[in-house]
């Protein structure tokens, strides 16, 4: 029987995104693997958190991106933990990217890589960078909003 596959399932988030960055548009983009990368995924062995993004030549690539490999999987080759991995989108939307990115202060950031439909897809966000003030303020409201969840967890019991 042909086993199902995965839907939607998270495989690895950029928690520090959301901190350093503001989102002012979120894409999906298909990433070029070798086989024991995709193993490995499933495994859930990978970092995203120093990944980057960047356009050469008219392509996207994500670097820093650390999948470490299976001692199982990867016997007969030599596997490149942080090796530079492409990302597929159209071209239109990579043309519309890059405009975006010679912008001052746009970026890419990758948010996080999920399983669709069987393959491994990388969200990623056209970005702009926070200034210490804003970042100030996303503490200041996690931590209220944390403060009143205790506060309403104490009420209830």
């Amino acid at each position: 029987m042909a086993k199902k596959p995965e839907t939607a399932s998270r495989i690895a988030d950029n928690k520090k995104a959301a901190y350093n960055y503001f989102f002012e548009e979120r894409l999906e983009a298909g990433m070029v693997l070798e086989g024991w990368e995709v193993k490995s995924l499933r495994e859930g062995k990978v970092q995203l958190t120093d990944g980057y993004i960047v356009v050469r030549e008219d392509e996207i690539f994500i670097i820093g991106l650390q999948i470490h490999p299976l001692n199982t999987a990867s016997t007969h080759i030599s596997p490149d933990k942080v090796r530079t991995r492409k990302l597929l989108l159209h071209r239109e939307e990579i043309k519309r990217l890059v405009g975006k990115v010679k912008q001052k202060g746009y970026t890419l950031v990758p948010l996080n890589l999920h399983w669709k439909a069987g393959k491994i897809k990388c969200e990623l966000a056209l970005a702009k960078g926070k200034a210490e003030h804003d970042k100030r303020d996303t503490i200041k409201d996690r931590e209220g909003k944390r403060e009143v969840a205790r506060a309403m967890k104490v009420h209830r019991t």
